[in-house]
C-alpha cells in the first residue's frame, strides 16, 4: 500500500482515507467522477457459474482486494524486475493504435489504491464509452492520455475533484485508518478490464498495465478464460506454494439490468 513516489512529492506526501470494497461505496464514486446511474457494482461471492447469474453481463471490469501473500509478493517482483527499466517499459503517452492502449496511473497517493483502481476500470475498456462529457472522468483522461507517466502521476496527485470525490465516499466505509502509516495493511485492489480484445491486470503500485492474455469476442472479465488469465492466476500461485486459501474480495462492474428495474 506504499505507493513509490517521485523524489518531488518524497516531502509532501498525501494520503487518502483507504476505501471499503463495497458495491455500494463504488457505485456512488463512480457516479460522482462521472459515469452514469446505469452504471452499479454487485459482490461477488463465488466465481462458480450459478453465483454469477445476479451479474448482468457482459461484465464491463472486476476490482479486487487481495493480501499481499509471501507468493504473490515473489511472483510480483520476478514479474516486474522481467521489465526491465520501467522508464522504458511504460512511458505514458497512450493512443488507440499503441501495443499498450490503456491510461495508466502510477500511485502516489498513499491508501487511494481503491479510487486508482476505479480510475483504471473507468478510463480504460468498456465503461469509457460510457463517461459523461465534462466530467472528473473526461477531464482526467484527456489531460493524462498525452502525457509521460511522471507527469501523469502529478496530474492525479494534484486533482482535487479526484480527491474529493474519494473522500466523500470514505467514511461510508467502516475499516479505521492505521494509527502508524508506515506499517502497511499488506492488501493491494486491483482492476481487471477487457480492451483490445487483451485482458489487462491495472494496479497503481505495479511498474505498467499488465497484459494477461487474449480473450475473445465472447469473453467478458468474467469469462472461464478471464478470471483464469487474471485472479484465477494468483489464487494458482497461493495454491502451489503450500498456502491457506487466499482470502479477497471481489466487485463486478456492470449496466443495470434492465429487466430487473
Amino acid at each position: 500500500m506504499e505507493p513509490n513516489e517521485p523524489a518531488k512529492m518524497a516531502t509532501e506526501k498525501k494520503y487518502f482515507t483507504m476505501l471499503e470494497n463495497h458495491p455500494e461505496v463504488f457505485t456512488t464514486l463512480a457516479h460522482t467522477l462521472g459515469l452514469p446511474p446505469s452504471i452499479t457494482f454487485h459482490d461477488i461471492y463465488s466465481f462458480s457459474p450459478p453465483a454469477l447469474t445476479h451479474i448482468p453481463r457482459p461484465c464491463l471490469a472486476l476490482i479486487a482486494i487481495i493480501p499481499l501473500t509471501p507468493s504473490w509478493a515473489l511472483d510480483r517482483q520476478s514479474e516486474d524486475a522481467r521489465l526491465g527499466d520501467p522508464k522504458t517499459y511504460y512511458h505514458g503517452n497512450s493512443n488507440p493504435s499503441s501495443s499498450a492502449p490503456i491510461i495508466w496511473f502510477k500511485q502516489t497517493i498513499g491508501d487511494a489504491c481503491g479510487s486508482y483502481a476505479l480510475l483504471h476500470c473507468s478510463i480504460n475498456g468498456p465503461a469509457a464509452s460510457l463517461i459523461h462529457p465534462g466530467s472528473t472522468l473526461d477531464q482526467i483522461r484527456k489531460d493524462a492520455a498525452p502525457l509521460p507517466r511522471e507527469e501523469r502521476a502529478e496530474l492525479l496527485y494534484d486533482n482535487k475533484a479526484f480527491e474529493e470525490a474519494h473522500q466523500s465516499v470514505a467514511a461510508m466505509g467502516d475499516t479505521a485508518e492505521p494509527r502508524d502509516r508506515s506499517v502497511g495493511l499488506g492488501q493491494h485492489f486491483v482492476g481487471y478490464v477487457k480492451a483490445n480484445g487483451r485482458l489487462w491486470e491495472l494496479e497503481g503500485s505495479r511498474e505498467g498495465p499488465l497484459d494477461r492474455g487474449e480473450l475473445g469476442d465472447d469473453e467478458d472479465v468474467l469469462s472461464p478464460k478471464a478470471l483464469e488469465l487474471g485472479l484465477g492466476r494468483i489464487i494458482k500461485l497461493e495454491h502451489e506454494s503450500g498456502g491457506q486459501d487466499l482470502r479477497f474480495s471481489c466487485i463486478a462492474m456492470a449496466l443495470k439490468d434492465e429487466q430487473s428495474e
